[in-house]
């Protein structure tokens, strides 16, 4: 049976941790991905929607568990990289 993952007060104690542990003897099954953004966000913009369309955005990003506005970031960012079909 895999070790249940320690209390971790502070960056630094989980640095260590992550430093010094051998993570294949902790269970990390209910770990979930995290994702962090690094560009600064010099421009803002305006968008006017439909209540409707607004209230499916924030119920799929509570699903997703991130914030409503970094779900249409997120959104607009794969829409932007995707390889075009023609």
């Amino acid at each position: 049976m895999k070790k249940k993952l320690p209390r971790l007060p502070t960056d630094k104690a989980a640095e260590d941790f992550v430093a010094t542990a051998d993570l294949t003897d902790y269970d990390l099954s209910r770990m979930t991905p995290m994702h962090f953004e690094f560009q600064p966000k010099d421009r803002s913009i305006t968008m006017r929607l439909s209540e409707s369309l607004f209230e499916a955005i924030r119920e799929e990003a509570d699903r997703s568990g991130m914030p409503y506005q970094r779900f249409i970031r997120k959104a607009l960012e794969e829409a932007v990289h995707q390889p075009s079909g023609t």
